[in-house]
């Protein structure tokens, strides 16, 4: 399903929406153009409507028989998340992953779109159009930034793990006891910012772990197929893979190796 030129022409698809819907508006939004979701930390702008409008359009167009699953798109109809428990090809679709930013104007937002299809993320493309980065991965197919190959290697031997762990307006008291774990010596964590970009930095080394308390396909399903293609791993506190239709075991982590993952595993379950 996936080869070179499906894969080409997602990313222009990505850079276009971008270019039309997103880069126009960035520190360029007016104020009745951004509302909040369920809190005042759950943002939406009309670049967030609009460029996923543009990329349902222009996906499905490209794999005829698929499906899109997208933040904005499932705020508005709950049901259609089923999608990712179906046979048939999804796109899963966060037009702006870190709207705060974006509304901000500052530039740590990203576009992230992955395939799936039978509960597989098949490939995924992250897009940083204010910091000029598209990484591309493809399951058993490795992963790029820029087209150079990434690697997220290993930490040093002996060295502080550097994580980003969920914000506290998206855990619950359990999950929060079990992100404390992480407030050891060995450990700094800190305050995520767009997941997408956090994903980003653990694919090519510049980030050792992340640990995540929320489950939502779009904010995750590009990036841990980044870092697994990347040589990273994840698994949830209970020791499982991550599961796009949900009913995870929450949090979960996903960091540069697998020891790192086993490490940061027990730290989140000791509290849990």
């Amino acid at each position: 399903m996936i080869d070179d030129e499906l894969t080409a022409a997602v990313e222009h698809a990505v850079r276009e929406a971008a270019a039309e819907e997103i880069t126009p508006r960035w520190r360029r939004l007016a104020e009745d153009e951004i509302v909040t979701k369920s809190g005042p930390h759950d943002l939406v702008t009309v670049a967030d409507q609009r460029a996923e409008a543009h990329l349902g359009r222009a996906l499905t167009a490209l794999l005829p028989g698929s499906v899109v699953v997208g933040e904005e798109g499932v705020h508005a109809r709950p049901a259609s998340y089923e999608a990712l428990r179906g046979e048939d090809p999804v796109w899963i679709i966060d037009p702006i992953d870190g709207t705060r930013q974006f509304v901000r104007g500052e530039e740590g937002f990203c576009t992230m779109v992955a395939l799936a299809r039978g509960g597989e993320t098949l490939a995924s493309w992250t897009y940083a159009p204010a910091l000029g980065r598209m990484a591309v991965a493809r399951r058993r197919g490795g992963a790029l930034l820029n087209g150079e190959t990434l690697t997220a290697g290993s930490p040093a031997p002996g060295a502080t793990l550097e994580v980003a762990v969920s914000h506290p307006d998206y855990t619950d008291e359990a999950q929060k006891a079990a992100l404390s774990g992480l407030r050891t010596e060995g450990v700094r964590p800190r305050p995520t910012g767009s997941a997408g970009l956090e994903y980003l930095a653990v694919a090519g080394g510049a980030l050792d772990a992340v640990a995540y308390s929320w489950e939502a396909a779009w904010d995750h399903a590009a990036g841990l197929l980044l870092v697994a293609e990347a040589g990273g791993a994840s698994a949830t506190v209970a020791g499982e893979p991550f599961r796009l239709a949900g009913g995870n075991v929450l949090p979960f982590t996903a960091a540069r190796d697998a020891e790192t993952v086993r490490r940061m595993v027990e730290l989140l379950r000791d509290r849990s």
